[in-house]
């Protein structure tokens, strides 16, 4: 990423990234994380690596930055968020593929990296406060059998 700035500098850019709706097993409880830079709770997300498949890197979001394991089961929502704009003057625009994702809810998850503050699991019918975005994706994570949304 950093190279690529070196050479289009603050520029819109267009990445791929992922979010990964975690419940446990018994699809009781959900994985949230605090964002450390606005303080937000929110699901696991992350970028895209290059050439990475998408469901991998939700699972490998979820590790890093939750110290859970997971298996992506099925791709719930996809949607392009709008434009960002970061503290550095980056600018930046995600196409998101949301996956639901399970865990079999044994381990206790915790912030494995510096992006968050806090990890914890939080009842499916008591969840964090979360924008309208993630409340979208978790009635869709609720609901079974449910097809992939995409906006039209």
């Amino acid at each position: 990423m950093l190279s690529l700035r070196e050479h289009i500098g603050h520029e819109l850019l267009w990445m791929p990234g992922v979010t990964a709706m975690v419940l446990d097993r018994d699809r009781t409880r959900m994985l949230a994380v605090r964002r450390a830079d606005d303080g937000a709770w929110t699901p696991v997300t992350g970028i895209i690596d290059p050439g990475e498949e998408p469901a991998i890197a939700a699972v490998r979001e979820v590790a890093e930055e939750a110290g859970i394991r997971c298996r992506a089961q099925r791709l719930l929502d996809v949607r392009t968020l709008p434009p960002i704009t970061y503290d550095n003057g980056d600018r930046a625009q995600y196409l998101d593929l949301c996956f639901l994702c399970e865990a079999d809810g044994s381990e206790e998850p915790f912030p494995a990296d510096g992006e968050n503050t806090a990890a914890r699991w939080f009842p499916l019918d008591d969840p964090p406060p979360m924008n309208t975005r993630f409340t979208e994706q978790l009635a869709l994570a609720r609901a079974p059998g449910t097809e992939t949304q995409f906006r039209r």
